[in-house]
């Protein structure tokens, strides 16, 4: 386990310079302008392979990408993006990175432990999604956000992911691909009005990808880790 830990798998690899390959043509074709847009993308490709190796270092990654990706959303009038990952995304990261070191599946492991949600905790986690979305989309509204209903909807999305990545469900990795799915769509619009946008859809497209293959990943974990002998759960 410690000797498979010191590095990706081939697959890993091949998604993160597959992702990198994307990116980087992306930048050169569309921008070259704006390095922020290629660093913020080249950390969170990396971040997201981390994460779905269970890996805490994933969340500090969050964190730096967080803080470049609203730096950037401000200035394309996304004060939504800018919230959302700056004052929500952010600060989550921290308490999962927190949560995830306390959690870990081994003493002798980096990676964190996989939690099972209870059923009854699901209605609480809806009802919490739906009051953060009512309340963003006033306060976007009286920011004057771009797109208002795109962007409202990528704060419920962000939400539901940074909430089950603290949780530590597998299901945090669906929950960011859904939001990968919103922010195309909400970069396209940027992008029709200037093309240097296109470097950010192809950001999310690599993203998309890499999610859906550590929602995979977290579920083959889920199933390696079902043993009677995993400690007792640390809030």
């Amino acid at each position: 386990m410690k000797k498979r830990e010191k590095c990706f798998a081939l697959k890993e690899w091949c998604l993160l310079i597959g992702s990198f390959v994307l990116i980087v043509g992306a930048y050169l074709i569309f921008d070259r302008g704006q390095p922020l847009k290629l660093i913020a993308s080249l950390i969170g490709a990396t971040a997201i392979i981390f994460a779905g190796k269970g890996n805490p270092v994933a969340q500090i990654l969050f964190v730096a990408f967080s803080l470049i990706y609203g730096y950037i959303s401000f200035f394309c009038a996304y004060y939504g993006e800018m919230l959302t990952y700056v004052g929500m995304t952010l600060p989550m990261s921290v308490f999962s990175f927190i949560t995830w070191l306390k959690n870990p599946y081994s003493s002798e492991s980096s990676q964190v432990r996989v939690n099972h949600l209870k059923a009854k905790e699901s209605p609480f986690m809806a009802v919490l999604t739906v009051i953060v979305t009512v309340g963003f989309y006033f306060i976007l509204k009286v920011f004057g956000t771009a797109n208002l209903i795109v962007s409202t909807f990528s704060v419920a999305t962000s939400f539901l992911a940074v909430y089950l990545t603290f949780r530590r469900s597998p299901f945090y990795a669906l929950a960011y691909a859904l939001n990968d799915i919103v922010l195309i769509v909400l970069w396209l619009l940027a992008a029709i009005a200037n093309p240097s946008y296109f470097s950010v859809v192809a950001c999310f497209i690599a993203f998309f990808v890499n999610d859906i293959n550590g929602f995979l990943s977290w579920r083959k974990m889920q199933r390696e880790q079902n043993l009677p002998t995993q400690p007792t759960e640390i809030l």
